[in-house]
Formats: structure tokens, sequence, C-alpha cells
């Protein structure tokens, strides 16, 4: 028996991300199927490759959906979780910059529905969170160091990604130390390092093109569909 495609609401589709996601899931037309594509602004074509566009003053008109994914901006985000809460159903962001209160209203919201917030959709950043707390607990009292590297255009250091991995080391009881660089087009390079006395482990990952984080808020988006409510992390819906 087939399983039907995952209906999409793809919110901030006019952005970097957005346009991502419309382009990968519309090569997965046997899994998803983008159902509204939400902007910030009036859409120039109400259908774009067979996609009804929506503005997000329209928003409350989108048609059913399985989850919504959303990357837009701060001023944008409590609509969507309040279309979300109110139709019960998962919603994936990635939207940064939310404020303290946007957060607790995210907490609030995950015991109606389930949803996943997340700095960095990367799958593999997902695995060296994971293996980050493993290494943290089992070594108690080395210095712990997260090294990231970005284009000269990113203004916030450390990234949200590095932070995350902080937390990661922090929550085994590591005191974790930072650095950033800001170089070229760099995409995006992480380097966790351990150093004891006489040795030291360094775990790396490093992002050659963005869509390694369109792919993983899609592969979040088909792993959250029909999820209990709660709060996940990307690294809870890697199978």
């Amino acid at each position: 028996m087939n399983t039907p495609p995952t209906r999409l609401l793809i919110h901030g589709a006019s952005g970097r991300m957005g346009q991502s996601l419309l382009r990968l899931a519309a090569g997965q037309p046997e899994s998803l199927q983008v159902v509204a594509a939400v902007t910030r602004r009036s859409p120039a074509q109400r259908v774009v490759e067979g996609v009804p566009h929506f503005a997000a003053s329209e928003l409350s008109g989108a048609p059913v959906f399985d989850v919504a994914i959303d990357f837009s901006l701060p001023e944008g985000f409590d609509p969507i979780l309040a279309l979300c809460v109110e139709r019960g159903v998962p919603l994936v962001s990635g939207t940064t910059g939310i404020s303290a209160v946007q957060q607790q209203a995210l907490e609030l919201a995950a015991s109606r529905i389930p949803l996943v917030w997340a700095s960095n959709f990367s799958l593999g950043v997902a695995v060296l969170a994971d293996l980050v707390e493993r290494a943290a607990a089992a070594l108690q009292g080395w210095d712990v160091d997260v090294v990231e590297s970005h284009h000269i255009h990113k203004k916030d250091a450390p990234s949200g990604t590095a932070l995350t991995l902080g937390q990661a080391a922090g929550s085994a009881g590591a005191d974790v130390h930072y650095a950033s660089l800001r170089a070229g087009d760099i995409v995006g390079e992480h380097t966790v390092q351990f150093t004891g006395m006489g040795e030291r482990i360094e775990l790396t990952h490093r992002a050659t093109h963005r869509d390694i984080f369109a792919r993983g808020a899609l592969h979040a988006a088909r792993r959250l569909a029909g999820r209990a409510p709660g709060s996940y992390r990307v690294r809870d819906l890697l199978d």
C-alpha cells in the first residue's frame, strides 16, 4: 500500500532557505507535496510550478497541510506557530533571533503539537552533537573548545551551531570555550576539540553547500509527521 506524500506548507518561501526547500521538495514528489508557499509580501503569481503561493497576511486561508516548515523572520514567527497549534499540526522551524517570549511560546506549544526548532538542520551536525555529548561525558576534566569558521558576512559569533555544540558538551559537565573566524565564503565549519595531557581529539563538521540545511529540514518534516506532541531535536529524528 502506497503512503501518500507529506503535505508541506513552506513559510518564508521567498528567502534563500525557502527557495531551496521548494526546489528540493519538487524533486521528491513521491514523498513530499508543497501545498502552500507563504511569502512576506503579496506574490506576483498565485501559482508557480504547480505550488499555490500566499502572502503572510493570508496565512489563515492556507489549505490543509501535514507539516509546516518555517524559515522566516522573528516578526513572522508568531502567526505560523499559532496556526500550527490551532490546526494541531507539527512545526519545523529554523527561524533565528526569536525572543525569550517567543521561546516560551514554543515551549507551551510543544504540549499540544510536535515541533522542532534548531539553529542548524544538517544531519551531520545532529550526529556531531551526539558524539560531542558522549565524548564530554567520557572525558571528564579535559579542556573543551569549539572553533567555528564562517563567511565574512556572518555577524553573530559564536554561531548558533557552535553554541548548540557547546550546550551538548556542557550537558555532560564540560566547561566550554569558543573561538570564531570570519573569512571568505566559508559555508560553515565547526570543530570541537577535547584536549587532555599528551593527547587531543578533534570532531569536525564541514558544510560545503547550503542545501544540506534544507535537506535536513525536509527530513525532519517527514519524521515529525504523526509524532506525539513534544519538543524534538534533529538528532531525535535521524531514524
